[in-house]
């Protein structure tokens, strides 16, 4: 299975088969993730009484676990030579959090759930983003990364409906989502375990050793600085702008606390997100790969200054979901340029190495985000917290002007960096 980009160049190779079988599973999985995720914020303030406050930070701590594990599969991909059954192990802890969350009905149970959760999705994530690399061609990368990302957001703005539906018709029943979001999981493993077909072991181009002779690529300090001065400058834009990213939980509580959203309608803010997340991620990747990395960048950018105004200076409902759509468009494209560039810039026996540092800097600059707007929103306001995210996102638009030059040397630009 194959689709041919078609940007007048009929020699263009075809998005491979594999690739379309990544995401396809990523498309599951995430469809089962939001079934849980649009709705558990709710579930534990109104249900189990947790606080702004409390889920801010615990939402901070788990997706920090995850990042954290984004930086160690990684690195151990790289040394394995292999990917595809770290990414399989992975996927299948995302699927036994799912029972977990349905079969107890405490605070206890859900904060589990969510680190099991966050625990694999941190294991699969670099060894797979690593592999889309390993699998594309480099003319058409930014196109698979932004494939492979549209198809993921795709499912999640499956599950964000599916919620919506089983929580308006069944009468907010929420352990029976939980219970339900089990089986598109499942269904994800079973697909990366039989469709996806990992290449030959990566190619190491020093000289060979006992251990690389056993297909080990073996884990130095000397590498850290093979990524590349390219690299270091795009991980100093990447920690600022991520500490900018408000996480869906505080889009949840703005909509449900400022505006009185009722909690059946909840799953519509993930709707609105996703949708725009999933129909801008290939345009984007595609789009990047013609007109250069950096320049999409800049509009991926001033998505979010946008979506932050619109979201912080909101009187009605409506202005609040297009700020959101805001919010989902930048992602869009930041997300697929970002891990182009990587995948462009480190070598190839280091991709998983590049993407776990990737994830680590994210990691931080996570939890600041999540910990620091949980804060505001509970001492001042959701309101409050986008603003924040309004001054520090200027701040890393500010700084990628200033680098853009040393992050992608080789690319016409339409500034005088």
């Amino acid at each position: 299975m194959s689709v041919v980009n078609k940007n007048n160049n009929d020699d263009t190779p075809p998005i491979p088969k594999g690739i379309w079988a990544i995401g396809l599973a990523v498309f599951f999985t995430n469809l089962s993730s939001v079934m849980v995720r649009s709705i558990s914020a709710i579930y534990m303030k109104t249900i189990l009484g947790a606080g702004s406050g409390m889920i801010g930070t615990i939402e901070g701590i788990v997706e920090m676990l995850s990042f954290l594990m984004k930086m160690m599969s990684g690195v151990y991909s790289d040394y394995l030579r292999r990917r595809k059954f770290i990414i399989i192990l992975g996927y299948f802890f995302m699927f036994l959090s799912r029972p977990l969350i349905a079969a107890f009905g405490n605070l206890q149970a859900v904060v589990s759930a969510r680190f099991l959760d966050r625990l694999g999705n941190g294991i699969q994530a670099s060894p797979r983003d690593a592999l889309v690399g390993d699998l594309a061609p480099k003319s058409i990368r930014g196109a698979c990364y932004g494939l492979r990302i549209s198809l993921g957001t795709a499912g999640s703005f499956a599950g964000a409906v599916v919620a919506l539906g089983l929580m308006f018709w069944h009468g907010e029943n929420y352990q029976m989502v939980f219970w339900l979001a089990s089986i598109p999981a499942l269904l994800s493993v079973i697909i990366l375990a039989t469709q996806v077909d990992e290449p030959k072991p990566i190619e190491e181009p020093v000289a060979t050793t006992t251990d690389e002779k056993k297909g080990r690529h073996p884990m130095h300090l000397s590498d850290i600085p093979r990524l590349g001065k390219p690299f270091w400058m795009l991980m100093i834009v990447v920690g600022i702008f991520m500490i900018a990213q408000l996480g869906e939980p505080i889009l949840v509580l703005h909509a449900h606390e400022s505006f009185q959203l009722s909690g059946r309608y909840i799953p519509l803010i993930l709707i609105v997100y996703n949708s725009t997340y999933s129909s801008v991620s290939y345009p984007a990747g595609k789009m990047s790969d013609r007109i250069g990395r950096i320049n999409m960048l800049i509009v991926g950018f001033l998505c979010l200054l946008i979506g932050d105004t619109l979201l912080s200076a909101a009187q009605d409902l409506w202005m609040v979901f297009i700020g959101i759509a805001m919010c989902g468009a930048q992602m869009a494209i930041t997300q697929s340029i970002f891990m182009s560039l990587i995948a462009d810039s480190v070598p190839k026996d280091l991709r998983g190495t590049g993407f776990g540092v990737f994830y680590l800097i994210c990691a931080i600059s996570v939890f600041i985000s999540n910990a620091g707007s949980g804060f505001i929103a509970e001492t001042m306001g959701e309101r409050y917290a986008f603003i924040a995210s309004l001054a520090i996102g200027s701040v890393a638009l500010v700084a990628l002007l200033m680098f853009a030059k040393k992050i992608s040397p080789k690319e016409k630009l339409p500034i005088s960096a």
